[in-house]
């Protein structure tokens, strides 16, 4: 793995108190001009870093504003998302959140919390094992200078040696934080996130070849004919429309190996305590279709700025014999999409060749890891290149004996999470 010295921004003045606010550290006053910066713009911003457990608890309004003021956000970096995963995973004294202010009005934030791997003290990113995008936020009219001052308040923050995103999307704020960091970094390819117009299915069949199309409009016709409807869930019924889409989710699975995470209690808590707020805010829909009256499938679309996400579904497994499920998920998360005003429909993590067959475009996420203590960084991230080539091979392994010796499509993300 070659190292590589990013660019930096222009440094821009800095007069405040940085303060551990976990611990009651004074990490230091810095005054003065570092140039670049035009007349008015010496002084109003603050950084702060909080280590206590519920530092995020007080913050969902001013969040949400910031959220709605960073374009490359995505859903899994909104207040409600991260919030319910840190109650239903978070450990103890490992919270860092790092916040940045400009005359008040909050301009930067880093959800992250320390943990350790292969022996080394690391910071990731919030919710990172249950979101296919990990990101920080940036205003976008103070996003060069806010990065600048995140930089410095991680680098004040002591007991860690990396910084490590695992899945960064193409544009995403994280890059913006990359080019200020005065120190070594690393970027390595993660997983592939497919993505489509969005529109109605009409629009996604004329990309097919003719034949294809037709077979797959006679399907969609055979779905109206069934009468099969979809309804979304209100929020206030979010926790009960949770606990039946795992429970489908569940079903669908049985007898093949399943994400063991999305069978644990944990996992479903944190889902219902995030989708009311997310959903009441338009930045989740979660839609039950039913079948003379019978619930036969669940689909949940998170919403962010640049797309609609297909994050999970579940369905009967006996729907497969009566009508193409994936095919009827996809002309309704379409629809979300093209309502929401988003202009995409990603169907995230995985480059499976179901997903392939509507000719998406791919979208290659990246991981990016930020040394603080370069010798100690450069063995972790040395060590997670070979754990990430060893897990593709795992799987690419696995995909030939489960398929006769045809090769899978490489890169992380294949856990059939989606599927």
């Amino acid at each position: 793995m070659t190292d590589v010295e990013l660019g930096r921004v222009r440094a821009v003045p800095f007069v405040g108190n940085v303060i551990d606010f976990g611990s009651g550290v004074d990490l230091g006053t810095r005054t003065g001009t570092r140039g670049g910066v035009s007349d008015g713009c010496s002084f109003g911003w603050t950084v702060e870093l909080h280590r206590d457990d519920t530092a995020l608890d007080g913050l969902a309004a001013e969040w949400d504003d910031l959220y709605a003021r960073s374009p490359a956000a995505t859903p899994f970096q909104s207040h409600a998302w991260l919030a319910a995963w840190w109650r239903n995973y978070g450990r103890r004294g490992s919270l860092r959140l790092a916040l940045v202010r400009r005359h008040g009005r909050l301009v930067a934030a880093a959800p992250l919390m320390e943990v350790r791997r292969w022996g080394c003290p690391v910071l990731v990113p919030l919710a990172a094992p249950q979101s296919d995008h990990t990101d920080v936020l940036l205003d976008r009219d103070e996003a060069q200078g806010a990065a600048w001052y995140l930089t410095r308040a991680l680098l004040g923050a002591s007991g860690w040696c990396a910084l490590d995103f695992p899945e960064v999307r193409p544009g995403s704020a994280a890059h913006v934080l990359a080019g200020a960091w005065p120190r070594t970094s690393w970027r390595t390819p993660a997983s592939t996130c497919l993505e489509l117009p969005a529109g109605d299915i009409a629009g996604v069949l004329g990309r097919l070849p003719r034949r294809s199309a037709g077979k797959l409009r006679a399907k969609l016709r055979r779905i109206d004919a069934y009468g099969i409807t979809a309804a979304p869930v209100p929020a206030e019924d979010a926790v009960a429309g949770v606990e039946r889409l795992l429970e489908l989710h569940a079903r669908q699975w049985r007898g093949r190996p399943i994400n063991p995470e999305h069978v644990r209690p944990r996992f479903g808590r944190h889902l219902a305590d995030a989708l009311g707020p997310m959903i009441r805010d338009g930045r989740a829909a979660l839609y039950e279709y039913r079948w003379e009256g019978g619930l036969v499938a669940s689909d949940l679309v998170l919403i962010g700025h640049e797309f609609a996400g297909a994050y999970l579904y579940g369905a009967e497994p006996n729907l497969r014999d009566f009508v193409e499920v994936t095919l009827m998920l996809l002309r309704q998360d379409l629809g979300v999409a093209r309502d929401a005003g988003v202009p995409a429909l990603s169907m995230l993590r995985g480059d499976e060749p179901y997903k392939r067959k509507w000719r998406p475009v791919a979208v290659h996420n990246e991981r990016l890891i930020l040394a603080r203590a370069p010798a100690l960084a450069s063995a972790y991230a040395a060590a997670a290149r070979c754990h990430a080539e060893l897990r593709t091979r795992r799987d690419e392994h696995r995909h030939r004996a489960e398929h006769g010796g045809r090769t899978a499509p490489t890169g992380p993300g294949m856990d059939g999470r989606h599927a």
